[in-house]
């Protein structure tokens, strides 16, 4: 397989969070890209995964810090097609569009609140209410929403159990 650079814009899916590059600036992460005649090709087709980096501070730091799992981007950059058999082509990306992003994921049935120094967390499968302090450390389950006050005072008081 020869190994050929070719500057391209692909659009597609992030699959993981972006992580931090090797050096400072940088960034890498994966682009999902999918046939884009899904109707007039054989449904085996595999999507193809593209290695992306960027060495552009700009680039890098709405990387790490908004582009979650799912969202949909285009990139532009310079391809660089494997030299080996089942590797993924190379896209160092100089430019990034987000198309649309994932929708955020959700709790389903827990809540976490806090209370000052406290937080608690609850659970529509449980009468009773985990507590810990925000940094951690467990206090002890109120066995109802209206105990977490006394448990809390308890804690505070020296006479948890």
């Amino acid at each position: 397989m020869t190994s050929h650079q070719t500057h391209l814009a692909i659009d597609g899916y992030v699959d993981a969070i972006p992580a931090p590059g090797a050096s400072w600036g940088t960034a890498t992460f994966d682009l999902i890209h999918s046939p884009a005649d899904a109707d007039r090709i054989d449904p085996d087709t595999p999507d193809t995964v593209y290695a992306c980096t960027t060495a552009d501070p700009r680039i890098t730091d709405v990387l790490l810090r908004e582009i979650q799992p799912g969202d949909f981007l285009r990139i532009t950059g310079t391809l660089l097609q494997p030299t080996t058999e089942g590797t993924s082509a190379r896209l160092t990306v100089d430019a990034l569009e987000v198309l649309n992003t994932a929708p955020l994921p959700m709790l389903h049935d827990l809540v976490l609140e806090r209370w000052g120094n406290y937080a608690t967390v609850f659970d529509a499968d449980r009468d009773t209410v985990p507590v810990f302090t925000v940094d951690g450390k467990w206090i002890g389950e109120a066995a109802s929403p209206d105990a977490i006050s006394d448990l809390i005072d308890s804690f505070e008081n020296g006479t948890t159990p």
